[in-house]
């Protein structure tokens, strides 16, 4: 049996190809595997559990099959998703874990986490992140009309994406937006763990390193909008892989 990780989907109505994909992965790969996890960013966009949106309806449907028919489905907010409540997660068959998270694979503690928290660099990022995480916050946002959320959701894309204009003009635009060494250290030595699987920055990839004499590895997980990407881990290792655009 194996252990299925993926991040960053982005399911948007204005990428039904992308959506397909997932709906493949459900019904084929995921309906064999032991769990699944999705460190953060399903959604392009999330305003709230009373969302109408075709994708959301079709992705909750498909989780909750996948969960009926027992393949227990993790689910870490990201970034674009931080909304998600517990209606939806109801809905969908997702059991909505902590950000970092410590999971039990095959006798060995993981730590799990969508990957933002690490990205400490990006001074302004982690302001904004600290502001929309606040509960009070949250409480006010939700409480607006759906259209409201919606423009908010609009602007802040827009925002996001002139930013990231500025960075790549500046040409910091790789440093600001991956992770810090020194978090990643860090977050290594806080939970004493060797193993780390998050999403978030789109940079596929194993990492090798050593916190305090330990030989640790970092796995990042891609986007599937470009790449896409899927961890498998079973009793004999890991593998991290591509997939097929439709």
């Amino acid at each position: 049996m194996t252990t299925l990780f993926i991040s960053d989907l982005h399911l948007d109505p204005a990428r039904p190809g992308i959506t397909q994909l997932f709906g493949e992965f459900i019904d084929g790969e995921a309906r064999r595997a032991e769990a699944l996890y999705i460190l953060g960013d399903l959604f392009e966009a999330w305003v709230g559990d009373d969302d109408p949106s075709e994708t959301g309806a079709y992705v909750a449907g498909k989780l909750r099959t996948l969960a009926d028919n027992g393949v227990p489905v993790g689910f870490i907010r990201g970034n674009r998703d931080f909304l998600v409540g517990d209606d939806y997660a109801r809905r969908a068959g997702l059991a909505i874990l902590p950000d970092p998270a410590v999971v039990m694979l095959y006798g060995k503690p993981v730590l799990l986490m969508h990957g933002d928290l690490l990205c400490t660099d990006d001074v302004a990022y982690q302001q904004f992140r600290a502001q929309t995480r606040n509960p009070a916050w949250q409480a006010q946002f939700l409480a607006q009309p759906l259209a409201a959320r919606l423009a908010f959701a609009q602007q802040a894309r827009a925002a996001s994406l002139a930013r990231q204009g500025e960075l790549r003009d500046a040409g910091t635009m790789e440093a600001i937006t991956d992770v810090s060494p020194t978090s990643v250290s860090e977050t290594f030595a806080r939970y004493g763990i060797d193993t780390l699987v998050h999403g978030h920055t789109h940079r596929p990839a194993m990492h090798e390193l050593a916190v305090d004499a330990r030989h640790c590895r970092r796995i990042v997980l891609g986007d599937w909008y470009e790449q896409g990407s899927v961890l498998r881990v079973d009793a004999e290792g890991l593998q991290l892989e591509s997939l097929s655009h439709p």
